[in-house]
């Protein structure tokens, strides 16, 4: 089956930045991540700057988009690795500052376990910085006991 003939499946991404222009770095990949192949932008949340956590350095700019895409979730992954390359992403040790992070929270309905992806994304549970941005743009997507879980991480609505 070609991509064309694919159906449409809804993806959830989380983008964070926090080097640079961290602001500038979400916008722009919002805009590239409505341009990619057989995919486009549903919903986009608001911006939101929240403390590193299980982190260092500055601050994060957040956001969390929905993307109605035929790229399968190896495809969509790899698109968004280009997209953080091309954003000058090091991956120096884990959680380390970041140009630029994407990761895709849910994929449709898929549960998906390979080494490279994890589908839904594993600790996304455990994060304001995804759930409250997830819940601006799909909220049964997130239950009040999981953001009353994440209510002592500051986080704070820029836009």
């Amino acid at each position: 089956m070609t991509q064309s003939e694919r159906p449409e499946v809804l993806a959830y991404i989380a983008l964070g930045a926090n080097l640079g222009d961290a602001q500038t770095s979400v916008l722009t990949a919002i805009q590239r991540l409505a341009s990619l192949p057989g995919s486009r932008l549903v919903a986009r949340s608001s911006l939101y700057r929240t403390a590193p956590f299980e982190a260092a350095g500055p601050d994060f700019i957040n956001a969390v988009v929905a993307v109605s895409t035929r790229l399968n979730a190896p495809e969509l992954l790899l698109n968004l690795q280009r997209l953080e390359n091309w954003a000058g992403r090091e991956r120096s040790y884990r959680n380390a500052p970041r140009k630029l992070d994407l990761d895709i929270l849910l994929y449709g309905e898929a549960s998906i376990t390979s080494p490279a992806l994890q589908v839904p994304h594993p600790r996304m549970l455990e994060r304001a910085f995804v759930l409250v941005p997830l819940a601006e743009i799909a909220p049964a997507k997130v239950g009040s006991a999981q953001l009353q879980a994440v209510a002592s991480q500051e986080i704070e609505r820029l836009e």
